[in-house]
Formats: structure tokens, C-alpha cells, sequence
């Protein structure tokens, strides 16, 4: 890997565009290295984990409507959407297929995750790549390449510029990496790829207002909304169109005006010509349906239940964690939101101190039953929720931003403390399913998840069918990339509440 350093140039400064960030980005995705064993493994892998928490969604509000949007929109040969297929596949226009796709994938917010100097969930760029794999007509090989450069480059952009310090939406990396993604899928040249990234970029762009406060459906809609753009920038720049340049260090571009300033240097770092994409191994799954920076402190709770006992003795928890999780999920978000029994599923994932509660109370998480609004009211339960509070440690914030994977840490310290005054103290780095945690997670454990998450919904022939497909995954042929998805009975899919502009009247 090489260092990158990035800054803004005046309009007078000569920046030539092999210079440039997207210039990088794109030679990045352009590259033709083959694809290594494991990471072709863990892209199927992440193929299945997508594919099962777009089960558990499939009748979800923002699902339907985001599917029952893309329906609107039909096209030959087009792409496939989760639940709805036929011999031969329905397919809509691609940059359809991505949106409804990626709002299933990220509606619970139980897909990968990857965290370093920003967040993101690379998990999404799968959507968008597939549905234009789809709509070519590429081979699985294809889609390896194009999944590993997508993944790549989101993964390298979150390492090197932070968004959230500056109240811009992690999708900002999102839209350049799918972008990227699309271009090495399809063998594009680094011009056209450059292109893609810019104008994505540009499009992008959009606050953090989405994952603060009351938050809504937009929190799933948000990166279906980036790999939508992805696909029409890609289009677009095949057809020879430019885009706004240089979009990163620009005197009115990116840094300049919605990052640090006209004196901020920032350093990605890239895989050098010919060295193999290797990112989506640096990142992780999620065993539960909640925000990442919870996921060590689920499996903490569960591991301090039993040694609290009676937890109507409890007289406060105190978590000592990271800045991140203090201030976005923690109390130092000062969003009373948090701590409301009436506030959406999309704010309670977002509310350590609720996951926390709940999480000690039934010793574990379910994906629906813990967001039920009975369960978020129950009073044992706000009573202890209220008992809750998040503490910064610049301990757990300098090993949440450690380089070092043997250092960085994503969960936190908590301190119980009893009515009678006795403390219970315990610790947990990283959650159990983390390539570096108790129990880290291989193959068998992503098809265990979606064949949970799709029990009932997907049947066991169709689940087999699917996971046998994806076995096969570099050496799928063009007619069998639309078997990358499942069918349900479509009886069983719930149509749209109400209409929008693109139905018929």
C-alpha cells in the first residue's frame, strides 16, 4: 500500500490529473489483478449476508415502497429484485434494481460494517455492482473484480478522510466506490472510471442530519440513494461526459468547503499496480441487528447478566467507550431521542443506552422482538435504560482509531454499580463474531444467519438453490448471475400502502 497525501490546489496551481484523488481511485479499480482465493471467499460470504437481512425485511414499509418504485421501472434485460422472480427473472432498470435492493440490505442495519478515521458499510456497494452485472450481462468473475475494487476503495477512503467531524454522511465514500466498483466490473478505462468517481462524488454529498436527532426511513434510504447514482454516473460518463474536476482538491471542490479547509492534508492510502485487493478482509459482519459500536457491548451484556443478578438493584451503568460511540450512540449525543420508549426502530439503534438495557434484560438481541414498541415501553425496562449513561475514555478512543488491528477496539468498559454500593466491572474490546474475537465468523456462520433470518419467508428448496449458486461464485456464467438472489411467493410480498408518482393512474 502507498500513501496518497491529498489537499486543495488554487485554480492557478497546475494539479495534473494523475495527481489527483479520483485519477488514484479510478487507476485503483481499473487494474486487472486477479482476485485472491479469500477474498473471493468473503465476497460470497457477503453476498449471503446481504441477501439474509434482506430477507428478514422484505415486508418492511421502506422495502415495499422502494421495490414497489423500482417495479415502476422495467427493462430488458435489466436486473432482479430480492423476493420477486419467475422463470425468467422480473427485472427492472439497473439503477433501480440498486436502490430497492440496497434499502432492503440496509433497512435493519445488520449487514458489514468498517470503521477507522470514518464509518461505513461496504456491504453496500454489493447492490449496485450486481445489478449492473445483471443488466450486461457479466460473468461471475466479473462480479468478483468489481465487488473487491468497490469494496477497496470505500474501504481506503474511510481509512484516510473523516466525514463525520465535519457533519458530512459516510455515503460520500459510497458513491465514488460503487462508481469504482462499476467500472471494474465492466473493464472501463481509468478515464471513464475518473469521470464516474467525480460526478458520483458530487452527488453524494449529503449531511449527517439523516443519522441524527428523530431519525427515519432515510437511514436505509440513503445508500440505496448513492449506489443509484453510482449506476446514472457511470452511464453518463460512458457516454463521454465529464464531471466537476478536480471534485477532491478543487479551490471550491470537496475538501475545500465541506472538509477540513483550504489547509487540510489528508493521506489515503491505495493498493500500488498490480497488488491485489485485499480490503473487504479488513472488515466485519454484524451477528447483531444493531449499530456496530454495539455489537461488543451486546456480548458484553450478555456476559455481565448473570453476575448482576436482580437487575432491579442496579442504581446506574456507566460505559466508559470510545468518542464515536459516546458521542453518536451515547449519551454525549445529547438527543433525548436516546432515552425515549416512543422513539422509531431507527433511533433506538442508534441509542447504546436502550441496547444496552435490553440486551442485559433477555440476554441477547433479536432483530425484531428488541425493537418492538411494547418491548421499548415495557416500564422494568425504561426504568433501567434511564439508569444508563456513556463516559469518553481517550483510552478506548485512541484503540477505536488505532492502525493497529491488535489494538483497535470498538467496545468499552462498564461499571455497574448496585444499590449497596458494589461495583461489577467488566470489559469487551471487540464483539464475539470479529475476526479477532471469541467466536469469529467463517462461512457456516453467515448461512446460519440467512437461513435464520429467512426461515419462513424463503423456502428451504429456494434457500439451498441460492446458497449452491453462490458457491459457484467465480465460475457463474452470464445467464446465472440472476440466480443471485431468492424468490418468495408473491402472495407473500406486501404491496404498497398507498401510490406514488410513478404507478399508473
Amino acid at each position: 500500500m502507498k500513501l496518497h497525501k491529498v489537499r486543495t490546489y488554487k485554480s492557478a496551481e497546475p494539479l495534473p490529473r494523475e495527481q489527483q484523488l479520483a485519477w488514484k481511485l479510478a487507476e485503483v479499480a481499473a487494474d486487472p489483478v486477479p482476485v485472491p482465493p479469500d477474498v473471493i471467499e468473503m465476497i460470497g460470504n457477503r453476498i449471503i449476508d446481504n441477501a439474509a437481512v434482506a430477507a428478514a425485511s422484505l415486508n418492511r414499509a421502506p422495502i415495499v415502497n422502494a421495490r414497489a418504485q423500482a417495479l415502476a421501472h422495467p427493462a430488458k434485460p435489466g436486473a432482479t429484485l430480492f423476493g420477486l422472480s419467475g422463470h425468467p427473472y422480473r427485472r427492472v432498470s439497473p439503477e433501480w434494481a440498486a436502490w430497492a435492493n440496497s434499502v432492503a440490505v440496509r433497512e435493519l442495519d445488520y449487514h458489514d460494517t468498517f470503521l477507522a478515521a470514518d464509518y461505513s458499510h461496504p456491504g453496500d456497494n454489493i447492490p449496485a455492482v450486481l445489478a449492473v452485472a445483471q443488466h450486461c450481462s457479466r460473468s461471475g468473475a466479473d462480479l468478483v473484480r468489481g465487488i473487491a475494487a468497490g469494496y477497496e476503495v470505500q474501504v481506503d477512503l474511510v481509512k484516510g478522510i473523516c466525514l463525520h467531524e465535519h457533519k458530512i454522511d459516510h455515503i460520500a465514500h459510497l458513491g465514488p466506490s460503487a462508481a469504482a466498483g462499476i467500472g471494474a466490473l465492466l473493464g472501463l478505462s481509468v478515464e471513464t472510471i475518473y469521470q464516474a468517481i467525480q460526478q458520483a462524488l458530487h452527488v453524494t454529498t449529503t449531511t449527517r442530519q439523516s443519522r441524527k436527532g428523530e431519525i427515519s426511513s432515510w437511514k436505509a434510504y440513503a445508500p440505496a440513494f448513492a449506489g443509484k447514482m453510482a449506476v446514472e454516473a457511470v452511464d453518463r460518463a460512458m457516454r463521454g461526459e465529464g464531471a466537476p474536476s478536480p471534485i477532491y482538491e478543487g479551490e471550491d471542490g470537496f475538501i475545500a468547503w465541506l472538509l477540513g479547509g483550504p489547509d487540510k492534508e489528508y493521506a489515503v492510502p491505495l493498493p500500488e499496480r498490480a497488488e491485489a485487493k485485499r480490503a473487504i478482509l479488513d472488515t466485519y459482519t454484524k451477528e447483531h441487528s444493531a449499530e456496530y459500536q454495539s455489537q461488543a457491548l451486546i456480548d458484553l451484556a450478555r456476559r455481565m447478566g448473570p453476575k448482576i443478578g436482580d437487575l432491579s438493584k442496579v442504581r446506574s451503568i456507566v460505559i466508559h467507550t470510545s468518542h464515536h460511540t459516546h458521542y453518536v450512540i451515547g449519551t454525549g449525543a445529547n438527543d433525548p431521542q436516546k432515552m425515549d420508549p416512543t422513539a422509531s426502530r431507527e433511533t433506538l439503534d442508534h441509542s447504546i443506552m436502550y441496547i444496552f438495557a435490553v440486551a442485559l434484560q433477555d440476554g441477547g438481541w433479536h432483530h425484531e422482538r428488541s425493537y418492538a414498541p411494547e418491548r421499548a415501553k415495557r416500564p422494568d425496562t425504561v426504568a433501567l435504560w434511564h439508569k444508563i449513561s456513556t463516559i469518553e475514555d481517550p483510552e478506548w478512543t485512541r484503540r477505536y482509531h488505532s492502525t493497529d488491528p491488535m489494538e483497535k477496539a470498538f467496545g468499552g468498559r462498564v461499571v455497574v454499580t448496585l444499590d449497596n454500593g458494589r461495583a461489577i466491572v467488566d470489559q469487551l474490546a471487540v464483539a464475539d463474531a470479529h475476526p479477532l474475537g471469541a467466536r469469529p465468523w467463517r462461512r457456516p456462520d453467515y448461512v446460519a444467519k440467512f437461513r435464520t433470518l429467512a426461515d419462513g419467508i424463503v423456502s428451504e428448496r429456494e434457500q439451498q438453490r441460492f446458497l449452491s449458486t453462490v458457491e459457484r461464485l467465480p465460475e457463474l456464467r452470464a445467464a446465472e448471475l440472476g440466480d443471485l438472489t431468492f424468490a418468495v411467493v408473491p402472495d407473500d410480498l406486501a404491496p404498497a400502502a398507498s401510490r406514488g408518482l410513478f404507478e399508473a393512474a
